[in-house]
């Protein structure tokens, strides 16, 4: 009998195993904020259909995986694109993407305001669907949507996202297709912000990263470079630290950076592509109320689009051109864990920098 076959002779639906559901939020700040529910098995999680098709909160064995910021879940408000004021609307989640202007601190540039970590986390999501099917054997959930970017007489960036879970599989996929639907060439930076919380992280978790180098962001991270693969109890009045790392990959330019935590024995593993998000920033913070740890590929860098004229560096984007993305997380267990320091040293001994940026470029 074959996979298929095996299930349906065990479940009167499969929504005992697996499903997505639309909801909508009735309460508080989220109130109004259209989202989808997500079982696979042991795996739960939530994609927000009125922000960029992010994922907020993700649990795995009974086991939060996810940070929630103080804000807590929250829909659009009039936060968002108001300096520094964003950070009044940024709720962490798992994902929240990060674009497509503007990927860090706000800056004005000639005259323009770039909001912090962008527009696009508050997009909502056009022509969105939600399915589950079999495929031949396979059981998949899927969430898809687009979302624009795009001013009269200015950008008119397109990103088109697709989040999948197979069932048997604990794992999230995420792929992402950028497009320029404009006639001139344009800008584009794009940073995925995953964010992990207690009780995955905690004194006891562990965070693996195949790093070559490490460089501090500023003065406050430099006198915690050598933590920067542990996390330390809550401690009061700390700031945060951001470390930039030029990661180890191999040849094809695949790598990843893991959260594990053997006494509850679940883990969390992030797995990108150098080639297509060169750049990698470890957002740590062990301040009471604020502890998390953030895990951020990217294709810019952490000091943001002033850097980038700077340096001339900022990437761009041909008209019509079309650019792909994919991130994979993977959530652990069992004997899993114990492959995950292996395979990061086993990166460091044979990867070499195939993310076609020269080391200048990357720091």
């Amino acid at each position: 009998m074959n996979e298929k076959k095996t299930l349906l002779s065990k479940v009167g639906s499969m929504q005992q195993l697996m499903y997505v559901r639309p909801v909508t939020y009735e309460e508080g700040r989220a109130r109004g904020m259209r989202a989808y529910e997500v079982k696979n098995g042991p795996l739960r999680f939530g994609v927000m259909a009125d922000k960029c098709l992010d994922i907020t909160d993700v649990s795995f064995l009974g086991h939060n995986v996810s940070f929630l910021a103080k804000p807590g879940l929250m829909g659009r408000s009039h936060y968002d694109t108001n300096g520094a004021e964003a950070q009044r609307s940024i709720m962490g989640g798992m994902l929240f993407t990060c674009g497509l202007e503007n990927i860090c601190a706000p800056c004005r540039i000639g005259g323009r305001d770039y909001p912090m970590h962008g527009r696009i986390r508050t997009t909502p999501a056009e022509h969105v669907g939600a399915k589950a099917y079999w495929d031949g054997d396979d059981y998949i959930a899927e969430i898809s949507g687009t979302m624009r970017e795009a001013e009269l007489f200015g950008e008119n960036l397109v990103l088109r996202r697709r989040v999948t879970t197979r069932y048997g599989e604990n794992k999230i996929y995420i792929e992402d297709e950028i497009t320029n639907e404009g006639f001139r060439r344009e800008p584009m930076m794009l940073l995925y912000h995953m964010n992990a919380g207690y009780p995955l992280l905690c004194e006891d978790s562990g965070i693996i990263i195949p790093t070559r180098k490490v460089l501090p962001r500023d003065e406050t991270a430099a006198l915690h470079t050598g933590n920067f693969s542990r996390m330390e109890p809550p401690k009061d009045n700390e700031p945060e630290y951001v470390f930039l790392h030029e990661m180890a990959a191999d040849q094809e330019g695949n790598t990843f950076a893991a959260i594990i935590n053997k006494e509850l024995g679940i883990g969390l593993k992030i797995e990108y592509n150098l080639r297509e998000l060169p750049y990698f920033m470890q957002w740590k913070s062990i301040a009471p109320g604020d502890y998390v740890v953030g895990l951020e590929p990217a294709n810019s860098s952490v000091y943001g689009r002033p850097y980038h004229i700077e340096e001339n560096s900022l990437h761009q984007m041909e008209p019509f051109a079309a650019e792909r993305k994919q991130i994979v997380l993977s959530f652990l267990t069992g004997k899993e864990l114990d492959g995950v320091e292996q395979e990061a040293e086993n990166l460091l001994r044979a990867g070499g920098n195939v993310s076609g940026k020269t080391e200048a470029e990357i720091w």
